[in-house]
């Protein structure tokens, strides 16, 4: 199994995990809905890839994703909980059925996170799934006492 990092001549892969992770999270979406996605997703990654502020690593066996995950860099005021200011947002943990359990997830968030420790990252943020809510804790994450809460526009 080797993991990499990806660049920009795997935007089309990571669209496809995206779009695969949405759908294994419940997402359906119309014809309409996705080619909007996918629009939005090319120019993100094509900008936020040369940024640094988005990094993704996949672990690949023969040439197929085994697993994926993503984090979102970004630079808020300081507090108490990011003395940096610098903070990630780890999404799209993603490891295909049939190689579940093989400790994929893990090595891939583990390799995120030593890079973002590399880049002065403070703290990183998920929205964990039940599934992943093992892989996340045995990684040090906590659950924190903040309720999450959105203003959808």
């Amino acid at each position: 199994m080797k993991i990499r990092k990806a660049n920009l001549n795997d935007v089309n892969l990571l669209i496809a995990l995206r779009l695969d992770f949405l759908r294994m999270n419940g997402a359906n979406f119309t014809v309409e809905e996705q080619i909007a996605i996918v629009a939005q997703m090319r120019k993100y990654f094509q900008k936020h890839i040369p940024l640094g502020d988005f990094i993704a690593y996949l672990a690949e066996e023969n040439g197929q994703v085994a697993s994926a995950a993503y984090v979102v860099i970004e630079e808020r005021p300081a507090n108490g909980s990011f003395i940096t200011g610098i903070v990630g947002n780890l999404i799209n943990v993603l490891t295909y059925p049939e190689y579940r359990h093989a400790g994929l997830a893990t090595r891939v968030i583990g390799v995120l996170i030593e890079e973002c420790r590399q880049l002065g990252v403070s703290a990183i943020d998920l929205n964990a799934t039940e599934m992943g809510r093992g892989v996340y804790e045995r990684l040090g994450f906590k659950v924190m006492r903040d309720v999450a809460m959105r203003l959808k526009l």
